[in-house]
């Protein structure tokens, strides 16, 4: 029996459904997420499946073929010689796809499911097989030696160090990344395992790597040093292992050394571009480089929706970009924090200038194009928005910036279905992330799909829990679980969450929102849920949240009150939107 993994588009759940089928009765043993359970960790089991699978079927239609999680998923099958591509109403697949063979289902085609099981077949035949007589490197596909990169420990005895331990590892995550030749497990799925005492053989059997990089920071005053040590994940030996003790003015020297000696111990072949790549840093100022690994520990762990939060990212990435102007991820960085300050918070902040200046240094920086995109909409030029983050997500799929844009602004677009897989994406990016999962079980309510509306409920319980036990003032984590909650039926809970978030941060329209959605679509209470959002009427500045409010599902049940409807038309007269839902 051969193993299948089977990629597709939530729009094309019913003909994954039947292929499935398909092969099973064709004896294979298919993979697809309908087999992920409640509480999984759904990265790290999809990831599994993915290099565990003798053939990988991707299904690619008018959706999927915009899917960065599908082409990611396409093209681990497509670098080792394992891709079977199928075409539903003969969609073209999208760049890098093409010259492969493509089996077009078309309507009622019963020969191409025939052809579909001979790929199959073949594909599942050959996984394994090396040297077989007249078979080209090039049809085999590249070998890829797979590496999962375990946080770095901070050594440092100060908690507050650990920004920058996390740092090293994500740079080093992304240096290796770009070497062709390795396949890197995702930043968020190693990243699971951050604080666990665990079994370097145990993590490479449960990700499906072959080896295994850990190590750990200590930063004190103006002196670093970083131990690094690759294993094998077979055989629990040390295939490489170094220690660095130099100033901290050489901390992009030392991030160099560690990425090069491990291409070099494992002898794979690093091409003049990704040589020059990892060598690029954005900047070779210290001082810069700490005070954006400040901030974007800030942006990725801080209360979202509080303007504490944002207002400090700001501050460090000015001070940042002070000491070294052409910094443009510190640039992009503090563009989308004043996003927020401005649209959420009402501050006069231009983050319009913020992303140009990141620009102007790096024209292909994914996350400014997003900040250009969210003025652009705002503006009322939607196409030309869509445009900036397509062009974003062809940039760098694996940006959680990126995804999450993209899945807003088909959110508010009322494309919910095509909003999904970057949802997905995005929350698969970023460990500490209770947000875009909070937003898929808008989605999966919205689309009746009840194992993944499990999923992601017990996924944003988890994460928002986690956030409360580091800081019970959460707010905005508070509402988050309040939703989740509802959906395992723990009423009396979610009302206590509701009760604390409301006392604890009154003033934050994005946690307000959120409450009053829970409150409409689950607790029952159209009035507490009208009460709870008249600041958020009264305060918005944002056309675009009034745009998201007028196609959420979840505010269905208190569409039709006359206060909503009131509170509604007063917001928008004062923000000059049209009276008439476009």
């Amino acid at each position: 029996m051969s193993r299948v993994f089977l990629s597709y588009s939530r729009e094309d759940v019913d003909t994954a459904k039947q292929l499935a089928d398909h092969i099973s009765q064709a004896g294979h043993d298919v993979w697809w997420d309908r087999h992920l359970h409640g509480g999984s960790r759904f990265v790290a089991e999809i990831d599994k499946a993915l290099k565990e699978a003798e053939a990988v079927v991707v299904l690619w239609s008018e959706t999927s073929v915009q899917s960065a999680w599908v082409q990611d998923e396409a093209a681990e099958g497509r670098d080792s010689g394992r891709l079977v591509p199928v075409s539903l109403r003969s969609a073209k697949p999208p760049l890098g796809f093409r010259q492969f063979h493509t089996i077009d289902l078309g309507n009622d085609n019963p020969a191409a499911v025939g052809e579909l099981a001979e790929a199959i077949a073949r594909t599942c035949g050959s996984a394994g097989q090396t040297d077989e007589p007249g078979t080209s490197e090039s049809a085999k596909g590249p070998a890829r030696t797979s590496i999962c990169v375990l946080p770095f420990v901070n050594m440092s005895g100060e908690a507050e160090q650990e920004y920058f331990s996390d740092g090293i590892s994500e740079d080093i995550i992304t240096d290796l990344s770009k070497v062709s030749a390795l396949s890197i497990v995702a930043r968020n799925t190693a990243f699971a395992f951050k604080g666990q005492t665990v079994d370097v053989k145990d993590v490479a059997k449960t990700l499906g790597v072959s080896h295994v990089l850990e190590g750990s920071v200590r930063k004190a005053g103006n002196r670093v040093r970083i131990t690094a040590q690759l294993i094998d994940g077979a055989a629990g030996d040390h295939v490489w292992a170094d220690r660095y003790d130099r100033d901290l003015t050489d901390i992009f020297e030392i991030q160099d050394e560690i990425s090069k000696a491990i291409v070099d111990a494992l002898k794979v072949k690093l091409l003049p571009k990704e040589k020059s790549a990892i060598e690029h840093r954005g900047t070779s100022n210290v001082d810069a480089y700490n005070l954006y690994l400040m901030a974007r520990q800030q942006w990725t762990s801080g209360t979202f929706g509080h303007i504490r939060r944002d207002e400090a990212i700001v501050r460090l990435c000015r001070q940042s970009t002070l000491l070294d102007p052409n910094y443009a991820d510190a640039w992009a960085l503090m563009g989308l924090a004043q996003l927020e300050l401005r649209f959420w918070h009402g501050k006069d902040e231009d983050a319009l200038d913020a992303a140009q200046r990141a620009l102007a240094v790096n024209p292909n920086m994914p996350e400014a194009l997003c900040i250009q995109a969210r003025y652009l909409e705002e503006e009322g030029q939607g196409d030309e928005a869509l445009r900036q983050v397509r062009a974003a997500l062809e940039i760098n799929p694996e940006s959680w910036e990126v995804n999450r844009e993209a899945a807003r602004m088909l959110f508010r677009h009322g494309n919910i279905g095509d909003a999904i897989p970057y949802f997905e994406k995005a929350a698969s990016l970023m460990d500490g992330d209770w947000h875009n999962p909070s937003m898929l079980i808008t989605c999966y309510n919205s689309t009746g799909d009840e194992a993944a509306l499990h999923r992601v409920a017990k996924l944003a319980l988890d994460r928002a829990e986690s956030a409360i036990a580091k800081d019970p003032t959460n707010g905005p984590a508070l509402a988050v679980g309040a939703s989740a909650l509802c959906m395992f039926g723990d009423e009396q809970r979610a009302r206590d969450w509701v009760g604390r978030a409301l006392l604890l941060d009154p003033d934050n329209l994005s946690m307000r929102y959120n409450l009053a959605c829970s409150m409409a679509r689950e607790l029952g209470d159209p009035n507490g849920a009208i009460e709870t959002l008249q600041p958020f009427f009264e305060k918005v500045n944002s056309p675009m949240h009034i745009r998201h409010l007028e196609v959420d599902p979840d505010l269905d049940p208190v569409r039709d009150e006359p206060r909503f409807n009131q509170m509604l038309a007063a917001a928008k007269q004062r923000l000059g939107m049209p009276m008439a839902a476009e």
